[in-house]
Formats: C-alpha cells, structure tokens, sequence
C-alpha cells in the first residue's frame, strides 16, 4: 500500500509538470488511526523549494489522485496529506499469510549482495559470558533479518589464538600441570584461573603422564578444549556459524608479513623508540599507532589489518563487525589502516555493543554465584531460560546500555514480554486445535468489519516492511518492537471478539484471521532466535 501510495503522488506531481525521485516521498503510518492509515509530508518537503504555500501544494498533488483503494483523503495542520484506505488489502492479505507461511515477510531486497557479518570472536581463553551473549544474540538475529531479506550472508567468528592471551593460557595450563605432576605451580602473575584451565591440565597429565617437554602440547590442547566449549556454548545458544577462521593461519600462510612488507614498502610505516608504527593519521586517526612493538612482537592492529584484507579479497559487497565497547577507539584506525591499503573503509560497517548489567530487584548481580566470576551464557541461560535471554537482549537497540532484569525475564505473566508474545502464539493454537475443522483460504472476507480486527491486520501487513527496515538499519530490536506490538493487538482482539462461534461463517473467518496472526508471531520469533510456543 505504501508503494502503492508513493506511486500515486508521484503521478499526481507529474500531472503538475514536479518531476522528483519517487524514492523521496515518504509515506508514514500514524500512531492515531483516526488521522488516517497513512500518511505523507510531501506539500511540506517541497512547497519552499517551489515557492508554494504547503496547504495549496497539497491540494493540488490530491486533486490529481484517484483509485479506487482509497476511501478518502485529508489535508491536516500544515499540509500533511492523510490517506484513508478501503480495508479489502487488510482482508486479502489473510490468504497471502495462510499460503506462504514461514515465507510470509521474506523479500528480495538485498538480492545479489554479499554480507560477511563477525561477531562474537571471544578469546578461547575461558567460558562465554554476559556481553559475548549480547554480541551472539545480536549477530544471529542480524543474519537471519539479513538472509529473510534475500541478501548472501556468510555468519563468521574470528578465532583469537595467537598473541599474548594464548601464550599466557599455555603457561597457565603448564602449571597447573605441573601441580599434577607434584611439582610447583607457578602461576603467570597474569595467568587464567577458571575450573577449566584445571581440567585441561588434569586432562592432559592423565593422556601423557608427568613427561612433557613441548609446551606447544599445552597451547594446542587449551585451544582444542576451549574452542569447542565455545562452539557447544553457542550451538546450545542457538547460534552457529559458516566459518572459523584462524588469527594463527595468518601468520602461518604469510598474510601478515605480506601486510607488514606492503606497508613498509609503500613508506607508510617509521621507527620510533624502537617500535615500528603506521601513519594512520593519514586518513582521519587522532595518532599514529603501533604496529610491531620495541620487542619485535605484533600489536593486535597488524593482524587484525591482513584478516580484514583477506575478508576484503573474498568479495563481500560489504562486512559488519560486531565488537565490544571497549573497541570503540579501535575503528578509526582499522578504518585509516583499510584505506592506507587501497581498500574502500566504507565497505565495513563496525557496529558496537555496550554493556550489559545483570539486576535482581534492586541489586546488581556482578557475579556466578557458583564460581565467583563473571556470569557466563549457560548460566544464565539456566536462571531464566533460552527464549527469555535471545528475547531481551533483542529488545534494546545494540548501541543502548542495558539492564537485564533476572526477576523480570523469569516471570510467567504478561509482565515479561516474551511471556507475553509467547502466549499469544499458543493461545491461538489452543483457539484453533479446539475449532476441529479443515483450514482454507475464504475469497471474500464478509464477517470482519470491526477496529479491533483491521488494526490487527494493519499490524500483520506491515511485517515485510518491517523486516526490511530491520535489515537496512541492522536493528533486530525494530523486529523485537513489532511482535510485541502485534500480541498485544491480538490480545485486545480477543478480549473484544469471540473466534469461535454458532455463527461458522463468522468462526471460519476468525480462525483464519487469528492463523494469520500466529504465522507472523512465528515468523518474527524466528528471526530474533526465539521458540514460538504452541502450549504453555
């Protein structure tokens, strides 16, 4: 209807000899129905430009517009223009949703553009917690939106398993395995303490005994163990990935001496107190950064560079990074570094997390309380379960900090919405499991004529659009908003209509509606990781 409707002023501007980019008008939804189903602010974007009063613009863009769509047209305030649509695209739109089910609101918008979206790339130093669980929701949300919406998205996690924090991890496991071993432990004054460094330690002293002499044994070992803790953690959160690449391979095949001899030989690189540093001043960083430190040794930027150039030669049309507040500093210079190597910054699309902070009524919860650390995914996956975790951490904008209510995620009433919106999906499963007869699509809805039913169905005609602003704006929360949004519709529906009825022309039709209602609950559940409960 919005295309529809764009097209229409569009035409009506032409009949007016104003040719303008038709992708410029904008067509809204307002919030209060009674000033229209949709409306425009045209007169007003271009009246100045003309040299016309808005109101008269209006007039004069709707005198020229008819279809038989449209109920009636208002000029309002200033000279917005409020359309007044016949309900019948509500009505058929029922058929649509009943016929194409799971692929009801997929589009073809980014059709033919290729997405790499990186996201969570924990170190493998120990479990995943609290803010790796907001950057794994967010990433699987985004690359469902993104494939719904027809682009090729490749999912990745960039294993983080050479530097210091690997090199320190090796030390760790070797000491504890030197307490298996009866010897002192020496614990590295930075070294990693969880209950998992032990069972690495416990685990390797078991398979090779007290005689190890290679500390490449205890590096690989943590790696291995680790790594595929990662792996089950986000698998069990319901998030998987296309590819794992290696922080080490790029030392191994050559990428990163390849990037650091690039560098230097195209004189964007100078020694200074012993440490080599790239001028990416040149290109919008506030100072220069250190590439390679005084003691030969790589800052993590030089790797970071040749992993993003090997994204780049992939051939993504663009890349998103998912990365942590404390990263925000770091995008200037990666994107300087991008440009010093001939490639477009512009490409890369870094979106940050910010903090999460766990509360219980009124007290932050900062700690496991089985371990004392930070609290990982699976435990709090454990405390309020799956659905409630994916839900909130998709409601709130990626860039918001945010609280996360444990006493509020565990709640079984409508107080807690993904209770809410889960409830509805199963309250219509309920209604139609007791309606015991055959669904079919109805070709001429004659019975739905209230607000109630046609602002519900407003709401479902809307979901393709959403899921397109969703994808543009890489805002899974926007998909979060609307099924909310839609149950509480739905819940107002029924608390006015009655579905099933003596009346079964009345009840074919309301079953339809309401089957409708459940197909795009699911749909946007789906997207946002989030079970659509038929019982609870």
């Amino acid at each position: 209807m919005k295309e529809l409707l764009k097209k229409l002023i569009n035409e009506a501007l032409l009949k007016s000899d104003i040719s303008r980019d038709i992708n410029m008008i904008i067509i809204e939804t307002p919030k209060d129905n009674t000033k229209g189903d949709y409306s425009s602010n045209i007169a007003m974007q271009l009246a100045k430009e003309l040299g016309l009063n808005p109101r008269d613009l209006a007039l004069k863009i709707t005198a020229n517009i008819s279809d038989p769509n449209i109920d009636k047209i208002e000029i309002a305030g200033p000279g917005f223009i409020n359309f007044y649509v016949l309900k019948n695209y509500l009505l058929e739109n029922i058929n649509t949703v009943l016929k194409q089910a799971s692929n009801y609101g997929k589009s073809e918008l980014g059709k033919g553009i290729k997405i790499n979206v990186e996201y969570v790339s924990a170190n493998p130093t120990g479990a995943l917690h609290l803010g790796h669980a907001r950057g794994a929701s967010y990433g699987d949300s985004l690359t469902k939106i993104l494939s719904y919406t027809g682009y090729d998205v490749t999912r990745e996690y960039y294993i983080n398993d050479a530097g210091n924090q690997i090199a320190n991890l090796t030390k760790s496991i070797q000491s504890r395995y030197a307490g298996f071993c009866g010897r002192d432990e020496n614990m590295p004054e930075d070294g990693y303490h969880g209950k998992e460094i032990i069972k690495i330690a416990e685990d390797t002293f078991k398979e090779y005994g007290d005689s190890i002499t290679d500390v490449n044994i205890f590096r690989q070992k943590g790696l291995d163990y680790l790594l595929n803790q990662i792996k089950l953690d986000l698998k069990n959160f319901r998030v998987e990935f296309d590819l794992w690449s290696s922080e080490q391979a790029l030392y191994d095949d050559g990428s990163v001496d390849k990037t650091l001899k690039l560098l230097k030989e195209n004189q964007y690189t100078y020694e200074q107190d012993g440490a080599l540093w790239l001028q990416t001043t040149m290109y919008g960083d506030e100072k220069d950064r250190v590439i390679v430190k005084s003691d030969q040794t790589s800052t993590y930027l030089l790797p970071d560079i040749a992993y993003h150039l090997v994204k780049y030669h992939r051939g993504y049309d663009f890349l998103i990074d998912v990365l942590g507040a404390d990263h925000h500093g770091y995008v200037p210079r990666l994107k300087a570094a991008l440009k010093i190597m001939g490639e477009d910054p512009d490409k890369l699309s870094v979106e940050i997390l910010q903090m999460v902070r766990l509360v219980r009524g009124n007290e932050e919860v900062k700690m496991s309380k089985r371990t004392g650390n930070a609290v990982t995914i699976n435990e709090l996956v454990d405390d309020v379960g799956l659905d409630a975790v994916r839900y909130f951490f998709a409601m709130r904008s990626l860039d918001t900090q945010m609280d996360f209510d444990l006493d509020l995620a565990s709640k079984k009433t409508s107080d807690n919405p993904v209770y809410y919106v889960q409830y509805a999906h199963a309250r219509i499963h309920t209604i139609i499991s007791d309606y015991k007869h055959e669904l079919k699509p109805i070709l001429n809805y004659a019975t739905i004529n209230s607000d109630y039913a046609y602002n519900l169905l407003a709401k479902v005609y809307e979901f393709k659009e959403v899921v397109e602003l969703s994808a543009t704006k890489k805002a899974p929360h926007i998909i979060t908003n609307y099924v909310y949004d839609l149950a509480g519709l739905f819940h107002t529906f029924y608390a006015h209509e009655k579905v099933l009825t003596d009346d079964p022309l009345s009840t074919e039709e309301r079953i339809n509606l309401i089957n409708a209602v459940a197909i795009t609950i699911k749909n946007a559940l789906t997207l946002i990781g989030v079970e659509a409960k038929d019982k609870m």
